[in-house]
């Protein structure tokens, strides 16, 4: 398939902008074909412009075409077979292995949701009955649903050019709750975000959905804030730095409506490895613990950067594991050059702390234009508590090692930091019960705690939680990755004493179809008349 290098506006074309760009090949910082053409603000406007006006016809489809076109974009992704991995391999860098399975991650989300939509119970329909002999004030009847919030737009992310891209969690979420969807394609992949584009648009076309149920536009930064100020925009799913979703965050903030942005923003995933964990399997855990650190690169969002341990001589036996699996990996090709200068610079600054020594470190720096060598440092606490810097993520397959003199001080680092997306802790039930508070504490900080793992391999589940406190994401309470995604994307709506014809079928007495709803205080799938009142 020929790229053509346009933003796709539905189920048009367009590339009226005169800027463009190019992918770039990482592993050589050689220039691809075709050019890409920046959207302008006018075609940034019509996107949202097709998808208000499609919303109304997008949310009222029956819940198995949504499915159904879940599932043809899945089927098209599929079809698109060694194109997409061959296109993705070129712009990314990364392995054919590592993409194929993230294809079949991103077509497995799109079934998923699918299966989600088909279902139906997602709306968490309530019903309180209504009693007008109830005195001293008639109660009334009162029945809740979530419903669509429309158009939102969805950022790529550049370390899951499939999986959190263009047809990822963020667009499967929205599209399967009734959303148009407005993507921006990230510049480090377009060649392989029109790819994918095109297998929506055809989708949309054979599902006979509204056109506008979703657009791709290619840009730059401020491509990305014109979207997010446009102001039929009604919500915003990101991946990638904290710089860029804090400034989407503040831009939609500023806005005469604000809308809320979904920003998960990267942590440093805390990798706790408590005494008694370390005397019976420090070798093994620093094994694993490197394995974890340096996959993909160093480029996923819950890769562990810290690693903590009371100072002795079992963390220095686990350090030199851990220095000896570090030397031993070689340099990776990371996404770009960019975010590989940005790794090689940080890494530089860290090298010049004082009281902070390089423990093991790839020997061969690697020929790649973009290339990252693998390094795990080390320093004790009052140094890293010391340093803010060191408190800051490290893109790349890196991690800083703090040796602590006591469990109190633990604590103290514990207290220190940030919002995370994970905490690991790796203990003995000895362990456990001694570090009680600091395991206590660590639950304050982050989305996820794995106990005796690693972070790395997020399950796609109806029970992952993939968000944390900020600045790890912009609000916990919510997740990108699994089914409870969807509730970034849907509001409350409660209709009283509504006549049962006006109601929605989720709501309505026969329930139709056949969904659980909380009737009186209690989960069904029975019609409201066979429902037994709350204490019968």
């Amino acid at each position: 398939m020929e790229l053509h290098g346009g933003n796709i506006i539905g189920a048009s074309v367009s590339a009226e902008g005169g800027a463009t760009f190019r992918a770039t090949d990482p592993s050589t910082g050689r220039a691809l074909e075709p050019p890409f053409h920046i959207a302008t603000e006018a075609e940034i406007a019509r996107a949202l412009e097709l998808a208000e006006q499609s919303f109304p016809a997008y949310r009222s489809q029956n819940p198995e075409k949504i499915a159904a076109f879940l599932e043809a974009i899945a089927a098209g992704l599929e079809a698109l077979g060694e194109e997409l991995i061959a296109r993705a391999r070129m712009e990314t860098g990364l392995p054919e292995a590592r993409l194929t399975g993230e294809r079949e991650r991103t077509t497995g989300q799109l079934r998923m949701f699918a299966a989600l939509a088909r279902e139906g119970s997602w709306v968490d329909a309530r019903i309180d009955r209504g009693d007008a002999s109830r005195a001293p004030a008639p109660k009334p009847d009162l029945r809740r649903m979530l419903v669509p919030i429309g158009p939102v737009v969805v950022f790529s992310a550049s370390n899951f050019p499939l999986a959190f891209s263009i047809c990822g969690g963020d667009t499967a979420s929205a599209l399967a709750t009734g959303n148009p969807v407005v993507t921006k394609a990230h510049r480090g992949h377009p060649g392989t975000s029109e790819l994918m584009a095109r297998a929506v648009q055809e989708a949309v076309r054979t599902c006979g959905m509204p056109p506008g149920a979703f657009s791709m536009v290619q840009g730059m930064s401020t491509s990305g804030i014109a979207l997010v100020r446009h102001p039929l925009a009604r919500a915003v799913g990101f991946t990638g730095s904290q710089e860029g979703g804090r400034g989407l965050f503040d831009a939609a903030a500023a806005r005469p409506t604000p809308i809320p942005v979904f920003a998960e923003m990267g942590s440093l995933n805390p990798f706790f490895v408590l005494p008694g964990a370390l005397k019976i399997r420090g070798t093994e855990i620093a094994q694993s613990l490197a394995k974890s650190a340096t996959l993909g690169v160093g480029q996923f969002c819950t890769k562990p950067g810290l690693a903590l341990g009371l100072h002795g001589a079992e963390l220095d036996g686990f350090v030199s594991a851990l220095g000896a699996a570090f030397t031993a990996t070689p340099s990776g090709t990371m996404l770009h050059a960019g975010i590989a200068e940005r790794y090689r610079s940080g890494l530089a600054g860290r090298r010049a702390t004082p009281n902070l020594r390089v423990a093991g470190e790839s020997v061969n720096p690697g020929a790649a234009a973009a290339s990252g060598p693998a390094a795990v440092l080390i320093t004790d606490a009052k140094t890293f508590l010391g340093n803010t810097k060191l408190h800051e993520e490290l893109f790349g397959p890196a991690t800083l090692v703090v040796a602590s003199d006591s469990r109190e001080r633990l604590e103290e680092i514990a207290r220190t930091l940030e919002g995370q997306l994970t905490v690991t802790i790796h203990a003995t039930p000895e362990d456990v019960k001694e570090f009680a508070s600091l395991i206590d504490i660590l639950r304050e900080k982050a989305g996820r705690l794995v106990f005796g793992g690693v972070p790395t391999g997020v399950e796609v589940g109806n029970a992952m939680q993939h968000g944390g406190p900020y600045p790890a994401t912009t609000d916990s309470r919510f997740t990108s990755v699994g089914t409870a995604a969807i509730y970034r994307f849907v509001r409350p709506v409660c209709y009283q004493d509504f006549p049962t014809a006006w109601l929605p079928p989720e709501l309505q007495d026969a329930n139709p179809r056949g969904i659980w709803r909380l009737i009186d205080g209690q989960w069904t799938r029975d019609a409201v008349s066979a429902a037994k009142p709350a204490g019968a």
